[in-house]
């Protein structure tokens, strides 16, 4: 406990303010759009990352101005400039408190103009946690003869609009190499773990949360990792780098978080199985364990929004030198890379980087 208290309380910006959202779904949108380079002495050329979402690839930390520096998109970017000893544009059209139509209509479509630069050469997005964080809301709040439309509304509208991000980026990203989307996590999976005050249609029994809800968030994170094999992108696995842990705890033979992947050729059926059969390596991401010993807080005091490293930085235009130095990364990881909720997923996004511009 004192190691995980000792890293958040590194960087104060990870207290989250109440104006804007609450701890379970966004009372309302706002736009937080960045554009970072990440500079390098003696770089020559300069490339362009285009990450489309919510509050997650927002950097959201609570304030309406400032976002978190080192988001999924800024520390894939940084990763990039190393490989391509570049320098590294990482611009975020990102809207916190958006569901995933929000999203494609008013980011994908309204800013595709940011993709369509020459210079881009990576897209990455993220979307479908407020559909969620909302249709979960509705659902604690429940009481009589349980109802799962919104739950079934949630998925369905997750899946039909992931499936056209990725239609319109093959459209307009065409000079991109990389194509990426990342799949949601669980935050509040320990808090989830309570029965409904609603009863079930058909047993007339109270339901865990966490029992009904988790299955969903498997199927979208199925769907998100089937639909991007399809349509040429790749599928970083945020489920898996938040949710389990960096070493084997039960003794399989496999780092649990190796274990709980996707696995190309799966059917969804088997997927859902496959994770719920492993779901005792399961853990809250307020505590992620690099090893039996070691636990990172992964997740802001809000308990919805990953912890991040280092500063914030305010929404618009800015650049810098990397926050690494070329010596603290080693095969393909900082320093920090396991430690943060946005450095793990980040670092996550940043193996599909291209090998050349």
């Amino acid at each position: 406990m004192s190691l995980r208290l000792t890293l958040r309380g590194a960087t104060a910006a990870c207290a989250v303010a109440a104006t804007v959202v609450s701890g379970s779904a966004f009372a309302s949108t706002i736009n937080q759009n960045t554009s970072w380079t990440v500079t390098r002495t003696g770089a020559t050329s300069t490339y362009r990352v285009v990450a489309y979402g919510d509050s997650i690839f927002a950097g959201y930390n609570g304030s309406l101005f400032s976002v978190a520096k080192r988001a999924e998109p800024l520390a894939s970017g940084e990763y990039l400039g190393v490989k391509w000893n570049a320098n590294i544009e990482v611009v975020r059209r990102t809207k916190s408190g958006a569901k995933a139509d929000d999203i494609y209509n008013n980011k994908i479509i309204t800013d595709k103009s940011y993709m369509q630069d020459a210079k881009t050469r990576v897209v990455m997005f993220e979307m479908c946690g407020n559909d969620y964080l909302q249709a979960r809301s509705d659902f604690k709040g429940q009481t009589g003869t349980c109802s799962y439309a919104g739950l079934d509304t949630a998925l369905a509208n997750c899946t039909s609009y992931m499936e056209k991000a990725m239609q319109a980026i093959n459209t307009y990203a065409t000079t991109a190499k990389s194509k990426i989307i990342m799949n949601v996590y669980y935050p509040g999976y320990d808090a989830d773990n309570v029965q409904t005050s609603c009863s079930d249609p058909t047993t007339g029994a109270p339901v865990n949360r966490r029992v009904k809800f988790l299955p969903y968030l498997l199927k979208s994170n199925w769907r998100a990792c089937n639909l991007a094999a399809q349509y040429g992108f790749q599928c970083a696995d945020a489920f898996a780098e938040m949710m389990a842990s960096d070493y084997d705890s039960n003794g399989d033979g496999q780092i649990d978080v190796d274990a709980v992947r996707y696995k190309a050729g799966e059917t969804e059926a088997a997927y859902v199985s496959r994770i719920l059969s492993l779901q005792s390596t399961l853990r809250d991401a307020n505590a992620h364990y690099a090893n039996a010993t070691t636990s990172y807080d992964y997740i802001q005091s809000d308990d919805t929004h990953p912890t991040y490293y280092k500063s914030t930085i305010s929404t618009g235009t800015g650049s810098g030198a990397a926050d690494f130095t070329d010596a603290q990364i080693v095969g393909g990881k900082n320093t920090e890379w396991n430690k943060w909720g946005h450095e793990k997923s980040g670092w996550s996004i940043s193996t599909y980087n291209p090998a050349a511009p």
